[in-house]
């Protein structure tokens, strides 16, 4: 049985998309698989841990629940957007970055918790397993557009046509004007790829690491199964707590901090 599981495991099937419900329109693929399903699970779980944490019954002396909603609050404003937008612009984009926040947490969150969404059956019952969709690029890949495409948007509508000077040092010759502006405009491109695949990288590794250690219990047999099995789970265990514990949080974070950042140095670049 152990040979059986030891041919056929591969962590990697863990990240496969298979359609659930085939919907094409024309080139358009628009088929619903198991990332459209923990998206849209994670955008519920957004929307209700706002309404409930923020919304609904507050009071002057605040409950457990109230309190848990102010801290989550109050690091959104203190410790990202006021650490990377100007004051002028916190109104209109305090609401962007606290969300992106608490979405990709949630999302990330979501991703360690076992559910039947595998799309595979074990005797005719949906197995249970772990899956996070922001370890899909795709995925990543749109969060940091949007951040991106926001930021200069916001450039232009604070700065006019004037932001383009951001893209040139200042005292630079005119000879190296050409060559600077080009490599500026690759270091906007390349913010797309970092803050994709900096949370892309860090919850497929993870995951990886997760599977694999745990993993090993199902392949393992005869008397190396007594030896390694009960060191492969503790470290699956260890692995397990620490992506939930801190992982989870500092990526949300560093990923709507840097977003803060990008739109506020538009708004205001150096000169």
């Amino acid at each position: 049985m152990s040979a059986i599981l030891a041919a056929t495991f591969n962590p990697a099937n863990e990240f496969e998309l298979k359609q659930w419900v085939s919907i094409h329109l024309g080139p358009l693929d628009l088929s619903i698989n198991k990332a459209v399903a923990y998206l849209a699970i994670g955008s519920a779980l957004t929307i209700l841990f706002g309404i409930v944490l923020m919304r609904s019954r507050l009071a002057l002396l605040p409950s457990k629940r109230q309190t848990v909603g102010e801290a989550v609050y109050e690091i959104a404003q203190t410790q990202i957007a006021e650490q990377g937008l100007p004051s002028k612009a916190i109104g209109r984009w305090f609401p962007y970055v606290a969300t992106l926040f608490l979405f990709i947490w949630t999302l990330n969150t979501v991703g360690f918790l076992p559910l039947p969404l595998t799309g595979e059956k074990w005797h005719g019952i949906p197995t249970w397993g772990i899956y996070a969709v922001t370890s899909q690029l795709s995925v990543t890949l749109v969060l940091a557009l949007f951040s991106v495409v926001f930021t200069h948007v916001e450039g232009f509508r604070w700065n006019g046509p004037g932001y383009l000077k951001s893209f040139i040092p200042a005292g630079v010759p005119k000879a190296m004007i050409g060559p600077m502006a080009v490599l500026e405009t690759i270091s906007h491109v390349f913010r797309i790829v970092s803050l994709s695949v900096r949370l892309y990288a860090n919850m497929l590794a993870g995951h990886m690491l997760i599977l694999v250690s745990i993993g090993l219990i199902f392949i393992l047999g005869g008397i190396t199964f007594y030896i390694v099995v009960p060191i492969s789970f503790v470290i699956g265990i260890a692995f397990y707590l620490f992506e939930v514990v801190i992982v989870v949080t500092i990526q949300a974070f560093i990923f709507a901090a840097l977003t803060a950042i990008y739109i506020g140095s538009a708004i205001e670049p150096a000169h």
